[in-house]
């Protein structure tokens, strides 16, 4: 455990800097607090009186970020729209020095949001009780494509390293994902994907991410126990003609699948209190990646992701884990 944790500190500073492109869907996660003062009287619902808001990184967004505040120098690509949660993240991003010059504006789209109502009181908890998303359902339009196109043709000859992250919200178009899919074949730099719900889409992309939920629907399985994953994974595997697939399940740590049979178990870093799970999973895909674009094996890049998703956990709402945390982390 002791030479796992020295090895995982010399990996990170051979992160700093490491240039990763992440293409996706560009979320802003809105906090809206407010302190209960009374149940209205025009219908059985909490009055609060707004105390404060924040907006975090979400989505693709919050790979960026945690790519940035690891260390790496993360470049984001997406389209976004002409308002204010659109300011918000390249304001958001660009104070942890990512690069936001591929965040497009468009003329038909919004930036996606999603706004959690958190209800609370002087000497009570507080709880998130309602969540109001704001997405875009129209394909993107052929001048969004061609702007996204043009650009991460300048983009990805910047990068060691690219990631994937389709929230559904359709800015990964499937002329988008076979340019990148393609680059990162002919040019030999690790892709990952994390997609939730069209995973078989992204066939040819060197890495995967899914949790255990998302691998059980991918392959139409019903995992009950490890044998149950180990054979949903390496279907999931073979299907994707990938080098390898990292499940994230919780409690009991990763499962990483690799392309030569071999297949690691890596138990949870810190069995503390989970908070919220809420953008782990991108977390857990920053640090892998920057990992292989540091050029580290795929072990030690799932195993420093299971450190850092595990700090992110313990944390309450969207959030970014930074190099300082997993230094001390791995140095306890």
């Amino acid at each position: 455990m002791e030479n796992t944790r020295q090895n995982l500190l010399t990996l990170i500073k051979k992160l700093q800097g490491q240039p990763v492109a992440v293409i996706g869907d560009m979320v802003a996660d809105i906090y809206l607090e407010g302190i209960i003062e009374r149940i209205s009287r025009e219908a059985p619902v909490l009055v609060l009186q707004q105390d404060n808001e924040k907006m975090v990184a979400g989505g693709a967004a919050n790979v960026v970020n945690n790519i940035a505040t690891i260390g790496g120098q993360a470049i984001a690509a997406g389209i976004i729209g002409d308002d204010k949660a659109a300011s918000g993240l390249r304001s958001i991003l660009t104070s942890n020095k990512a690069v936001v010059d591929g965040l497009l504006t468009s003329a038909e789209r919004t930036t996606i949001t999603k706004t959690r109502i958190i209800a609370g009181g002087r000497a009570t908890v507080s709880q998130q009780v309602v969540r109001i998303d704001h997405d875009n359902h129209m394909p993107m339009n052929d001048i969004d494509e061609k702007k996204l196109l043009t650009k991460l043709q300048s983009i990805l000859p910047q990068s060691k390293a690219v990631v994937l992250s389709d929230y559904g919200s359709g800015t990964i178009t499937p002329v988008i994902r076979r340019l990148v899919i393609d680059y990162s074949q002919q040019h030999n730099i690790p892709c990952m994907v994390d997609s939730r719900y069209r995973i078989h889409d992204f066939k040819g992309v060197t890495y995967v991410k899914q949790n255990d939920a998302e691998l059980a629907a991918a392959v139409n399985m019903t995992i009950k126990n490890d044998d149950d994953l180990y054979a949903a994974g390496k279907i999931l595997l073979n299907e994707m003609q990938a080098k390898g697939i990292l499940v994230t399940r919780g409690e009991k740590g990763m499962t990483l699948f690799e392309a030569n049979g071999q297949i690691s178990n890596i138990p949870v870093s810190d069995k503390s209190e989970v908070y919220d799970v809420s953008g782990a999973g991108d977390t857990c895909v920053a640090a892998f990646i920057l990992s292989m674009a540091a050029g580290s094996d795929t072990i030690a890049a799932a195993q420093l992701s299971n450190y850092a998703a595990g700090i992110a956990v313990r944390k309450m709402g969207t959030a970014t884990v930074s190099m300082q945390e997993l230094i001390r982390t791995l140095g306890k």
